[in-house]
């Protein structure tokens, strides 16, 4: 399922799980997969892996193409290098390793409240979004008329903001996203003429500020639209709950685990593309 939604019932059943699979942690242990999988769930972290698979996307425009240039085979190839029990599987291979019991629970206990479920439905409908330039401007408009009339709750929705941005650098995460399927793409053929890793480095330097703001202008916005029926006071209750410095690291940690399954899985739809062709299927 796309859109996965979890009530204040199953949240208690799903935070039950965490707990009585009992802490496994530590330096000569895995984590219990059960566990983590409920973990992912009452995170809302499944949701977000499952909408890498929306990035496919993008691919045939970062080369400057279009789907049709690709073939009829296009969306079936982009689904399976995307493919969605696979991208769970690395990410709880990775957790596995990397999650200690301190900040799962932490987290957990923070997402499994009443506020935190509506948060995760709210961020899981968000991330399953088809029509982003509409959602994207809707959330400009609203932030238009926060400016315009001096709303108080723009201030705090740029506190939550700065307490998710804290968490990593979604700039340079986004760029090196781009740099490893541009050099795949490069090295498999698909363009006409071979990529220099060093001179798409420094290109990518050059455009790091302008990059910067845009998308700190469209995180502003897209938080505009998804937090639309909280309260104020709900808004910075969470932005509390991030600044808890747990809190921090588990964001960082989640982040870095989704940035690397879409560079990898970008990776391998480079060289599955270098195969299609309009006309062509495999």
């Amino acid at each position: 399922m796309r859109h996965m939604r979890y009530g204040p019932a199953m949240a208690a059943v799903l935070l039950s799980v965490l707990f009585a699979v009992g802490f496994t942690f530590g330096p000569a242990r895995a984590a219990e997969r059960e566990r983590l999988v409920a973990f992912l769930g009452v995170t809302g972290f499944d949701v977000a892996l499952d909408s890498i698979a929306l990035s496919a996307a993008d691919a045939p425009a970062m080369l400057g193409r279009e789907e049709s240039d690709f073939g009829s085979d296009w969306t079936r190839v982009a689904e399976e290098a995307f493919d969605e029990t696979l991208m769970r599987d690395m990410a709880l291979d990775i957790l596995e390793e990397e999650l200690d019991e301190e900040l799962l629970a932490h987290a957990a206990e923070f997402y499994a409240s009443p506020l935190g479920q509506r948060l995760v439905e709210a961020e899981n409908a968000s991330h399953m979004i088809e029509d982003t330039e509409a959602h994207q401007q809707d959330g400009t408009e609203r932030i238009a008329r926060m400016v315009a009339e001096g709303d108080p709750r723009l201030a705090v929705l740029r506190r939550l903001m700065r307490a998710i941005q804290e968490t990593g650098n979604a700039v340079r995460a986004t760029q090196e996203i781009q740099i490893r399927f541009l050099m795949a793409a490069s090295d498999a053929g698909v363009l006409e003429r071979r990529l220099d890793e060093a001179a798409l480095r420094a290109f990518m330097k050059e455009s790091e500020t302008g990059m910067r703001i845009a998308m700190r202008k469209a995180a502003l916005a897209n938080a505009a639209e998804t937090y639309s029926d909280f309260r104020d006071s709900e808004i910075r209750a969470y932005a509390e709950a991030l600044e808890d410095q747990r809190m921090q690291e588990v964001y960082e940690l989640m982040n870095a685990v989704q940035y690397e399954i879409m560079a990898a899985r970008f990776e391998v739809l480079a060289v599955r593309m270098a195969d299609l062709h309009p006309g062509t299927a495999l």
